[in-house]
Parts: structure tokens; C-alpha cells; sequence
């Protein structure tokens, strides 16, 4: 058994009470017998209860939960940070032609490769994955995620018509294809597999019923799309599908929305939308850098609250401009100023850890360190320059710590992440 101490900070269960129901310890223990953790508490407690441990010195650094990002693009590692455009003309002229060249598998291989290890190098121990229209983009990432036992969502990209001819594939090939990796992968080790219509404008009635029919034949088994991200982006909606009551809607009608359903972006939504989404139990996933990046608007949290709908955090590279959740919270705090209505770090904290997991119905296994969850954690060095150590005391708050860290963190802050109790990023060996 391993025991590590550290100050450690994680929400134990659901809350919207982030400054009561937080858990801190600022001399902390934190106990991982083999892949699970087994208990938390104060360092001095956990050491009387287990001398036998190995102890593991972390003094003066912070313990978290590994990182949940709700919403991003592996194949778009590559096209991140081009400059210009909105939405509709960025995927015509980077993100399609980048997905093009995933037809190669070997070139699936190697960027799923460098797409985890960003991962792991900014604290991101689970990710909500959109591959590309092949099959092969799919099975690289799972293969390359399950040599390390990483908890990966993630799903083959269903497109029938406004996208190129190399990308394009019809309702029965994606019907096909994604049946074929859901027996390949979900629920094959930590491999969870997310059905992935683009967003309405690619894919036919044909294909969104196809796939409608697969989320019911497989009811666990999650839902990735994109939903009124730009105002443009909802004018084609209207005249792609104009029997619809909506852009939520087009999902809704072919039994697209549910619990573990994650909806990309929602920042133009109508109140009947927010309202459907709050009864469904889906999620939104909040990718604040994406947003202003290709100028698409700012999220409304208030109406989120409102209506109890889920939010999670995400960076939404390769649009989002970085792989670091810190940031990426730096961002959201940005937009919510914006609109009046600031997320406190807390809060911000949360969306990237319990509340994630709480909204996918994984905080049995992620999102946490409760005894019984798997051990993925992350090792944080607030004072990681010259900067930080003027700015951050030895002995801050977490809040205070986690929001400096939002401005002035990038991955030089991520000490080390484990997965499954294994370390598998260290910063100076890296």
C-alpha cells in the first residue's frame, strides 16, 4: 500500500453548495493499495491506521482528483491555434482537411499517442473524445488509452452529406461501424463508447434515426454531439430540419437525449431547450476557450442553474485553445464576468471533477478520491516559478490556490499524474 501526503482537496458527493461541501486537508493522507484508493483523511490519522504503508512525501504540493474534460477533438491536435474564422468556415478549412488524413491508421496511432500524453501532461485523466468518420481513429485511441488503463469516452464520427466525400459515410455505415466498436470497446476495461453524430447539419434523418436506434439497443452506452454553438450553425438547423421545434429537437426525435447525453457548447438555447435538457438528465459541456476563440458567444450559467441542467467543463481543443483545464476555468470566469454572474473557483473545481462525473454517472469510479474509486489523481505544484511563488503563499487557501492557478498555471503546475496507481506523467522526467 502507498500513502501519500500532501494538502488534498475533492468534493465527496453531488452538491451546489461548493463552499460547505468540499472536502480540505491541508496535512493530508491519501492511501492507494494497488488501482484503487482505500482511504483519505489526515495524515496523521491514515499513518496510525496503516504504519505498514509506503509513504510517499508530497509536503507543500496539493493532491486532486484527475481532471474530467467533457468535450474535445484527438484528431484536432494538430489544427489547434490557426488563426481566424467562425465555426462553419473553421471546419471546412481546418478540421476537415486534418481529419482527412486519419484514413491512415498508422497516423491514428501516432497522434492518439501525443493526444494522451497532452493529456496527462496538463492533469487530464478522462476525456469525451470525437475521433473521425474511420473506424481505425476509433480503435487507435482506445488501444492507445487501454495500454495504460485510462478512462476514455469516445466515438467514431457519424457524417452523410455537407462534409467532403472522403468523410462522408451513409446511415447503414454508421450504424454498422458504430455497433461494431460498441462490442469492440464499451465497457471492455475502463473504455466507455460515446455515439457521435457530428451535429445535425452532416447527418441525414436517415442517419440520426440509425443511430437513434442504437442508443436504445445499447442504453448505457453515451451520446456525443454539438448543439447551437453559433447563431449561423442554427440557421442551417431550421432549414435542414424544418419540421423541428428547434435544434434540440432534431435530437429529441430520434431518442438523442437522455442521461449521458453530452451536448457540446448550448450557448444559444431557447428556455424550452434549457428546460427539455434539465428533464432529461443531459449534460452541456461548457468549452469557454472554444467559444471565444471562434467568437461563438458566452455560455449562460445562470439558466443552466435554473434549470438544473448538468455542466461540465471542457477545453474542446482543437477550436479550444489548450489541453489545461486550469485555463480553461480562467476562461469560464472570463465569460461568466461577462454576463454578471461570476463561477467562483469552487465551482469552477467542481465542473472539472465531481460535478463531470456526477453529470456521466461515473462518480462511483472518477471524479473523486473516495475510498473505493479508482486512483487517478494528480500531483499540483502551485509555486512552480518565480511568479507563482509571489504570488501564491505556502499556505493558501485551495480557492485561492486553484484560482491563481487559472491565470497564471499552464501544465508546469501538474507535478505528476497517476492512473489507475500508476504514475504516468512526472514532470522532470518528462
Amino acid at each position: 500500500m502507498q500513502l501519500f501526503r500532501a494538502s488534498i482537496a475533492h468534493f465527496p458527493n453531488q452538491t451546489t453548495q461548493f463552499d460547505n461541501d468540499i472536502a480540505i486537508f491541508k496535512d493530508g493522507g491519501l492511501l492507494v493499495d494497488n488501482k484503487e484508493i482505500k482511504d483519505i483523511g489526515t495524515f496523521e490519522e491514515i499513518a496510525k491506521r496503516y504504519p505498514a504503508a509506503t509513504v510517499t512525501d508530497f509536503s507543500g504540493k496539493w493532491i486532486l482528483p484527475g481532471l474530467i474534460d467533457s468535450h474535445l477533438h484527438y484528431p484536432q491536435t494538430q489544427s489547434i491555434a490557426h488563426y481566424g474564422e467562425q465555426l462553419l468556415s473553421w471546419l471546412e478549412n481546418y478540421t476537415f482537411p486534418t481529419e482527412m488524413q486519419f484514413a491512415d491508421s498508422e497516423h491514428a496511432e501516432t497522434i492518439a499517442n501525443v493526444f494522451l500524453r497532452q493529456l496527462l501532461k496538463n492533469g487530464t485523466t478522462t476525456g469525451f473524445v470525437f475521433t473521425t468518420v474511420h473506424k481505425g481513429s476509433s480503435h487507435a485511441l482506445f488501444s492507445a488509452a487501454s495500454e495504460i488503463d485510462m478512462a476514455i469516452v469516445a466515438g467514431k464520427v457519424c457524417m452523410d452529406r455537407n462534409c467532403p466525400g472522403a468523410l462522408n459515410d451513409c446511415a447503414d455505415t454508421a450504424q454498422a461501424d458504430s455497433a461494431e466498436l460498441i462490442e469492440a470497446w464499451h465497457n471492455k476495461g475502463r473504455n466507455r463508447y460515446a455515439l457521435t453524430p457530428r451535429f445535425a447539419p452532416t447527418s441525414t434523418e436517415a442517419q440520426l434515426a440509425a443511430l437513434g436506434e442504437l442508443a436504445k439497443q445499447y442504453p448505457d452506452v453515451f451520446i456525443q454531439t454539438h448543439l447551437s454553438e453559433n447563431l449561423d450553425e442554427i440557421a442551417w438547423v431550421k432549414s435542414l430540419f424544418p419540421k423541428s421545434d428547434g435544434y434540440l429537437d432534431v435530437y429529441d426525435t430520434y431518442s438523442l437525449v437522455r442521461e449521458r447525453a453530452v451536448f457540446g457548447h448550448g450557448i444559444h438555447l431557447t428556455p424550452n431547450e434549457w428546460a427539455r435538457l434539465g428533464e432529461s438528465g443531459a449534460t452541456v459541456a461548457f468549452c469557454p476557450t472554444s467559444n471565444l476563440f471562434l467568437g461563438s458567444g458566452l455560455f449562460d450559467m445562470t439558466a443552466a442553474r435554473a434549470n438544473k441542467v448538468h455542466v461540465a467543463m471542457a477545453t474542446d481543443v482543437g477550436a479550444g485553445t489548450t489541453f489545461n483545464m486550469f485555463k480553461t476555468y480562467g476562461d469560464a470566469y472570463k465569460v461568466s464576468q461577462l454576463r454578471s454572474e461570476p463561477i467562483s473557483p469552487l465551482e469552477g473545481f467542481y465542473l472539472m471533477t465531481q460535478g463531470a462525473a456526477v453529470a456521466h454517472a461515473l462518480d462511483h469510479e472518477i471524479g473523486n478520491l473516495n475510498p473505493g474509486t479508482t486512483a487517478d489523481f494528480i500531483v499540483v505544484e502551485p509555486r512552480f516559478d518565480e511568479l507563482t511563488q509571489l504570488r501564491i503563499k505556502e499556505d493558501a487557501d485551495f480557492d485561492d490556490v486553484f484560482f491563481a492557478l487559472s491565470i497564471l498555471g499552464d501544465d508546469r503546475a501538474i507535478d505528476q499524474t497517476w492512473i489507475s496507481g500508476t504514475c504516468r506523467y512526472k514532470k522532470e522526467h518528462h
